[in-house]
């Protein structure tokens, strides 16, 4: 097997179990119904170093490796997928393109703030046109003067309306090359002045920050320009591709939460005298959750065993991104169903898992994208 946890992954494991049960738990519920972002939790995971897990401690990051990241994402989601969601985006799409991609002087101007958890840092790729056609973004930036101007809509952006998002990294036209669009990667930091309006009502994450933000002449320096000028596309989703290990550790880990509480469940449930868990229908539930749980996992951890070992991972990641959203899926079901009635009542974390199972399958890569991915990997010819 070529993974093997340290004893500081263990360590991380277990730093970030007992933050879950001990401080995420007891709140997550009304956070929950109040669609509340909570800048207490937020801001309690960045004193326990979970903001900027990869980055070099001369950032101000912990200097440490992705499986640390993932483990982290993995425990928290076993809870709740509001607050994974927070530490994913500001971690994956947040800072790392900015450690990554950027020069030394934003690497110095930028990181050390966010990787604090002061504040977070958001990751504008998504628009009302453009979703799943990820390059075909309809926002502008034209460079004049050494200043770029910023016009158009992002929308469903995480940790982009909240008092603690700093500011966005976009992608937007810059231009086009022999008839071809040019697209870059640009910084947009809060105090310009977009416009932000969170979105509410939502089947799930409703303790997350997701907003729509509205760009109208805003005006940015020209050494806000991320990366190369003309390879924003290609960043991007290179991004994402990180990105899809954090979706894959949040589905991981709602399945091992879905799965615990319906095996307690099980066994102090009784019925017909006995507790559930000694009828055939509920425990060969329970044993096909169990086995596609450890699936889940090596394909996961394979994938970031590989990024980590700077091997290709783009085909595993899809793959463990798409199967563990299944894995959730399939866990927060069935997790439910032995519930019964009870599975069903608002506030319950089973109902809330099941709830929160469905933005896996749209969120880094909808479902039939991913497949879209794996297919060309492996050869097709689409």
């Amino acid at each position: 097997m070529e993974y093997q946890l340290t004893s500081k992954h263990e360590e991380i494991r277990e730093k970030v179990r007992k933050f879950a049960e001990e401080r995420v738990k007891p709140m997550a519920v009304q956070l929950d119904e109040d669609e509340q972002f909570s800048e207490e939790l937020t801001k309690e995971m960045g004193r326990l170093g979970l903001y900027g897990i990869v980055i070099p401690k001369e950032y101000g990051g912990q200097g440490l490796d992705y499986m640390a990241l993932v483990l982290a994402v993995e425990e928290l989601s076993k809870i709740d997928g509001s607050q994974a969601g927070t530490l994913a985006a500001h971690n994956c799409l947040g800072i790392n393109p900015i450690y990554y991609y950027g020069t030394e002087e934003q690497r110095r101007k930028f990181l050390p703030l966010l990787c604090s958890g002061e504040k977070l840092w958001a990751f504008g790729l998504t628009e009302p046109n453009a979703g799943s056609d990820a390059l075909g973004v309809e926002t502008t930036a034209v460079l004049e003067n050494g200043v770029w101007t910023i016009n158009g809509h992002k929308i469903f952006i995480s940790n982009a309306t909240n008092p603690m998002s700093a500011g966005i990294t976009l992608l937007a036209r810059t231009g086009e090359t022999n008839g071809r669009r040019e697209l870059s990667a640009i910084m947009i930091p809060r105090e310009t002045g977009y416009a932000t309006e969170r979105i509410t009502k939502k089947l799930m994450w409703r303790a997350s920050d997701t907003g729509k933000l509205t760009f109208n002449g805003v005006k940015v320096p020209e050494s806000n320009l991320l990366g190369v000028r003309g390879k924003g596309g290609r960043l991007m989703l290179e991004t994402l591709d990180a990105g899809r290990l954090s979706i894959a550790a949040m589905g991981l880990g709602l399945a091992e939460g879905a799965y615990e509480e319906a095996l307690a469940y099980a066994n102090t449930r009784h019925q017909f005298g006995k507790p559930i868990s000694s009828f055939q229908a509920v425990s060969f539930k329970l044993a096909q959750m169990a086995t596609r749980i450890e699936a889940a996992r090596y394909l996961l951890y394979h994938a970031v065993w590989l990024k980590d070992n700077g091997k290709p991972y783009a085909k595993e990641a899809a793959m463990a991104k798409l199967f563990c959203s299944e894995v959730a899926t399939e866990a927060a079901t069935e997790g439910s169903q032995i519930h019964g009635a009870y599975g069903l009542v608002k506030g319950s974390l089973v109902e809330r898992h099941f709830r929160d199972q469905r933005i896996l399958h749209v969120g880094e890569g909808t479902t039939e994208i991913l497949k879209m991915v794996i297919a060309r990997q492996i050869g097709c010819k689409l």
